[in-house]
């Protein structure tokens, strides 16, 4: 029997996004669709899809080939039409990509469905992952540029659920605006002694290994890849970047198993990466060195590539942490990143790959009474001077921030300060300094602010313009990567699944995997909107009180955590190791660079180019001004760039040692109303996934009201200042 046959729970995880009641509009209609020629196992799965939900809901399903195609009267007789043909219009501008009209074997279906906004002969070509979405005199249409595309519109008419038949004439241009949307999952072959099998993972063990070894039954991957295929995710690393002496043998005696992993992911439009060892000619090779200019390093490394492609030829590449916490890198020779990256990159050019290589940089091993070396400076100064000297097939992987997915910390300059590369922004979806998916933190609000920040060109380019290759600016053109002559590196994320039957530990966090894949394809799409979407299709035919609670819980549930845990962009104040829960001092005396050195007189860290570490000068006009002044720099990021008394004024008018007071017990009073709220859905939803929620939102509690009394006492204890409001402090 099909998994998608055996209900949640019989089958051991849940539905999330994808349960069946959602395709019911589609499935209960005439659908007609028109593949493509070499549809391939993307075309597949569209059928698949469409063929399961008008089984279940009565209605029909008729499929078009190239070698069976029906004429172009058969449309009229459908409800819903998608059909793959190059050529749409470009809703709104000029033509995604140029090109000389083509003879397209659906061209004559394409008039017929959309009423004659594409012609589906002389107008505008799609691009592979784009589509047309229309309605017309109550039908709908799809018209994509490629299988992927048909996949992605699918999808999109499953989001606008019965809206897509409502009356009326209108169809929108989706493409996606990053051409790569990837997830980094840190899963360990085998059980690591500290970070067990999933390295900071909070829901389970991994998808696809177990107890050193790929799984037999990869099932439940399969309808992982069909979650993420869905979303519009086109891309996976399938191991951690701390690669150890298991996981780098995937390179070698694993390929058979990765091959295994790529047909899983390849129906679903996924390519496959793996995170490699900068030490692995050394390690699996027996070469006494892995200098990057070697000519025996270069040849070993060109023949792993050789095997790789060989056996999945639609294999990605590669992604390197190197010379990074331990990991070897070219520093051992006297190189630096940009050799390392290119030997790799040089490797893999001949199939198509690219090497994403992290800027992940800095002194671990940092003297905490000095206070000249700054953390937050190191990937900058690593990687500036690099720029122009990294091969075209190296993408650059930069950390959302400059110190480590904080809860709050300034955009990295480093995204703004190599106009000659490549560049990617990653993000952290799952939730090792934000909750680990024990506390209800929807990070979409988060990831849309860094997204669309304005970072360079005097605060005219975004990190999302940046990151895709588009120029930005203010004049509102909409822009796609095929006509962008600016580098785009891409969007990624670090996983938050495992084989927790509710995917993501925390059921709630499975829209924070939503909402990255959402606003990687377009990153000034709303991030509440997004979660509307997520709630809409999580829970279709839930009673109107359940997505009125979830939003109640979740809109400003960042915030809420931000408010009771690390203050004012100071950063960490966690457990060390574990990074979960408060220890104020916790790393104020490690060598790791995370200080935030209160003492009496006040707090913060100075960063400025006046009196501290330089830190703002990494920064283009306006934000190295900005950041640089205290009466400018905003708030939340205050504690951040400067070291302040204990009763310096934000602009709310109250102390920083007030503003920690009240923020910390405020949030704490929202939490308990958060589980109130959640209390009266009883009834509403899956028992099962009210049972859990509710368990995960009791430790929350308990947590955040941990972090109020320990940091509001921290403040008392250090800087002697009261609470003007009376409340207890220990």
């Amino acid at each position: 029997m099909p998994w998608q046959d055996v209900p949640w729970p019989e089958r051991g995880w849940h539905d999330a996004w994808l349960p069946d009641a959602a395709f019911r509009p589609l499935g209960s209609r005439r659908v007609l669709v028109a593949l493509g020629p070499d549809a391939g196992p993307v075309g597949d799965t569209v059928v698949a899809e469409l063929r399961r939900a008008t089984g279940l809901f009565g209605g029909s399903l008729t499929v078009s080939t190239a070698g069976a195609p029906v004429e172009a009267d058969a449309v009229a007789e459908h409800d819903v039409t998608l059909v793959v043909a190059v050529r749409a219009p470009h809703v709104g501008g000029t033509s995604t990509r140029s090109g000389q009209p083509t003879a397209d074997p659906n061209a004559h279906l394409v008039g017929p469905a959309s009423g004659g906004a594409p012609d589906g002969d002389a107008s505008a070509p799609l691009g592979e992952e784009s589509f047309v979405l229309g309605r017309r005199d109550g039908r709908a249409w799809v018209v994509a540029g490629g299988h992927r595309g048909l996949l992605y519109g699918l999808h999109a008419l499953v989001r606008e659920g019965e809206r897509a038949w409502a009356p009326g004439t209108d169809h929108v241009l989706d493409l996606p605006v990053s051409s790569l949307r990837m997830l980094d999952h840190w899963d360990n072959v085998d059980v690591h002694p500290v970070m067990g099998q999933v390295e900071r993972g909070y829901a389970g063990g991994s998808l696809w290994f177990e107890a050193g070894r790929v799984r037999d039954d990869l099932t439940r991957v399969g309808a992982y890849a069909r979650l993420l295929g869905s979303v519009g995710v086109n891309a996976v690393s399938l191991n951690n970047v701390n690669v150890g002496r298991t996981e780098a043998r995937l390179l070698t005696d694993g390929l058979a198993d990765v091959a295994r992993l790529a047909d899983l992911f390849r129906p679903h439009g996924i390519r496959t990466f793996l995170s490699v060892s900068f030490a692995a000619p050394m390690r699996l090779g027996g070469l006494p060195t892995a200098d990057p200019l070697d000519p025996d390093v270069q040849r070993w490394w060109a023949e792993a590539a050789e095997r790789v492609w060989a056996t999945v030829p639609d294999f990605g590449g590669f992604v390197v942490k190197a010379d990074s916490e331990g990991q070897p890198g070219p520093f051992a020779y006297g190189r630096d990143h940009a050799d390392g990256a290119n030997l790799l990159a040089r490797a893999v050019a001949p199939h198509g790959g690219t090497v994403f290589w992290r800027a992940f940089v800095y002194n671990h091993t940092q003297d905490w009474r000095d206070r000249s070396t700054d953390r937050a400076r190191a990937a900058y100064d690593h990687f500036h001077p690099l720029d122009g000297r990294f091969d075209d097939n190296v993408v650059v992987q930069v950390k959302h921030g400059p110190i480590d997915f904080q809860t709050r910390e300034a955009v990295s300059p480093v995204i703004g300060a190599l106009p000659r590369t490549r560049v990617a922004v990653e993000l952290q979806v799952t939730q090792e300094y934000t909750g680990h998916q024990k506390h209800v933190c929807y990070l979409g609000p988060w990831w849309s602010e860094i997204l669309r920040f304005p970072l360079t060109e005097d605060a005219g380019r975004t990190v999302a313009d940046i990151v895709t290759g588009l120029p930005g600016g203010p004049d509102g053109t909409v822009h796609g990567p095929e006509v962008a002559d600016l580098r785009a590196g891409g969007i990624v994320a670090v996983s938050n699944v495992g084989d927790d039957a509710f995917w993501t530990g925390h059921p709630l966090a499975q829209a924070n995997l939503y909402a990255f894949a959402r606003l990687a394809w377009n990153p000034e799409a709303d991030p509440v909107e997004v979660l509307d979407e997520w709630i809409g299709l999580t829970f279709p035919d839930a009673d109107p009180r359940v997505r009125t609670t979830l939003h109640r819980l979740m809109d400003g549930s960042w915030r809420t955590y931000e408010a009771y845990t690390a203050p004012l962009g100071v950063g960490f104040m966690v457990t060390p190791g574990s990074h979960y829960g408060p220890s104020v001092d916790g790393y104020e005396y490690s060598p790791w660079g995370t200080y935030h050195f209160a003492d009496r007189d006040g707090i913060g860290v100075d960063r400025t180019r006046a009196t501290g570490t330089g830190y703002t000068g990494q920064y283009e006009a306006p934000w190295r001004d900005v950041y640089e002044d205290a009466a400018t720099c905003p708030d939340e990021l205050l504690l951040f760039f400067h070291h302040v008394p204990w009763e310096h004024r934000l602009r709310s008018g109250t102390t920083v040692a007030q503003h920690v007071y009240d923020s910390r017990a405020d949030a704490v009073d929202e939490v308990e109303r958060t589980v109130a709220a959640w209390a009266e859905v009883a009834g509403l939803v899956d028992d099962g996934l009210h049972a859990r929620v509710t368990e995960r939102l009791a430790e929350q509690l308990r947590s955040a009201t941990e972090w109020r009394d320990q940091v509001r006492t921290y403040v008392f204890r250090t800087s002697g200042v009261p609470d003007a409001s009376g409340r207890p402090i220990y």
